[in-house]
């Protein structure tokens, strides 16, 4: 991981951004971390590892057994 002072990146902040497209970027202020920047594709794979595990675990704990028919319910939506 890239550490960056929030100095540099006042000082050349597409910089920095180009450096986050990969890897998150440790944004430091007074040798201390205080942020992470992470760029528009990793920030978007991150979202969509964690919508896929939410879902994982949902189907994993939904009890199938007690589920409706589809065309049962489609018919009373309209659908």
């Amino acid at each position: 991981m890239n550490v960056v002072s929030i100095s540099d990146l006042k000082t050349n902040p597409s910089k920095v951004i180009a450096q986050s497209d990969d890897f998150p970027v440790a944004v430091e202020n007074r040798n201390k971390i205080k942020a992470y920047l992470l760029g528009k594709d990793l920030y978007e794979k991150v979202v969509s590892y964690l919508e896929n595990q939410i879902d994982e675990k949902a189907v994993k704990e939904t009890d199938f057994s007690k589920g409706k028919d589809f065309e049962k319910v489609a018919k009373s939506l309209g659908i």
